[in-house]
């Protein structure tokens, strides 16, 4: 028996995603992201450091002690974002993606829009905007999908 209404499809993912960037590790910016194709999630990811080495958390984050805003300077970020970590999982577990849709809480980065555009991701979906024109402008060339939602209310 459900009570209450069920969450779209999209909505369902995102609250995932949501979830996913519970773990980032990040100081900044908490993101998480689910690959899903045909209703069924294939990778997740969140930002954060190589397995391996000390978190931000752990010896604090260049970028905010340079003050760098957001959406510059990424090559000096310690974090793996989460877009290329759900990638680095798929690719690391043999999950083709191709055609997949991509959940993630903030609208991809240029670096990470370019990998989605690679692997042939057909969709993304975000809730937060990320001050990254380029990005936006690479995504509509390619034919990428960029859908935003609204941010639900709890």
């Amino acid at each position: 028996m459900t009570t209450g209404k069920r969450p779209s499809w999209d909505s369902y993912f995102m609250q995932m995603a949501q979830v996913v960037a519970g773990r980032s590790t990040c100081l900044r910016r908490q993101v998480g992201a689910v690959m899903v194709k045909d209703r069924q999630i294939l990778s997740t990811g969140y930002n954060g450091s190589p397995s391996g080495l000390l978190h931000c958390e752990e010896i604090g984050c260049l970028r905010q002690n340079l003050n760098v805003p957001s959406g510059e300077r990424h090559e000096i970020c310690r974090a793996v974002h989460a877009e290329q970590n759900a990638l680095v999982q798929a690719a690391k577990h043999g999950v083709s993606i191709i055609g997949a849709d991509i959940y993630t809480t903030h609208q991809p980065c240029v670096l990470c829009t370019k990998l989605l555009i690679n692997v042939g991701i057909k969709r993304v979906i975000y809730t937060h905007s990320y001050p990254d024109q380029f990005a936006l402008a690479m995504a509509q060339e390619a034919g990428l999908v960029l859908v935003q939602l609204a941010e639900e209310q709890p």
